[in-house]
């Protein structure tokens, strides 16, 4: 069981592409695996049931190891919000919420991604190096 500290993130990023489009990278496992880990890293394998209830799995190579999250959808609202469970294997007694939140702001998009119910500083610390790099990754896809 996981004890929560009160540690929770909050990023925001304009995303050059309209809410659609966006949302789709966050649900399509062959456009997650194009960016949906830390730079230096790959996307090995992604699974998705996109229902509520439904689960995911990512597993990210980086240079250390292969490190796999996974888990269950709470909340789908195409094109402007998503909130899922997320858990590392291995580590089964911290399960955080995150929701992904999308805003149109003309032909682009602001996404606003909480990270909360961690159960240590360190770990929303840690984290939110990983989303930061996860989320300037998807900027990138739509700049080039």
């Amino acid at each position: 069981m996981t004890t929560e500290t009160g540690a929770s993130l909050r990023l925001s990023r304009v995303i050059p592409a309209e809410p659609e489009a966006v949302f789709r990278a966050w649900t399509d496992p062959d456009e997650m695996k194009e960016w949906y880990c830390p730079e230096g890293g790959t996307v090995d394998e992604v699974a998705v049931d996109l229902t509520v209830g439904g689960r995911f799995k990512v597993a990210m190579r980086m240079p250390d190891a292969v490190h796999v999250a996974h888990g269950v959808y709470r909340e789908i609202e195409p094109p402007r919000r998503l909130a899922f469970t997320w858990q590392w294997e291995g580590t089964e007694d911290e399960e955080t919420l995150v929701t992904i939140e999308l805003r149109g702001q003309g032909d682009a998009t602001e996404v606003v991604l909480t990270h909360e119910r961690f159960a240590t500083e360190e770990s929303r610390d840690k984290h939110e190096h990983g989303w930061s790099s996860i989320l300037s990754r998807l900027e990138a896809r739509y700049r080039e």
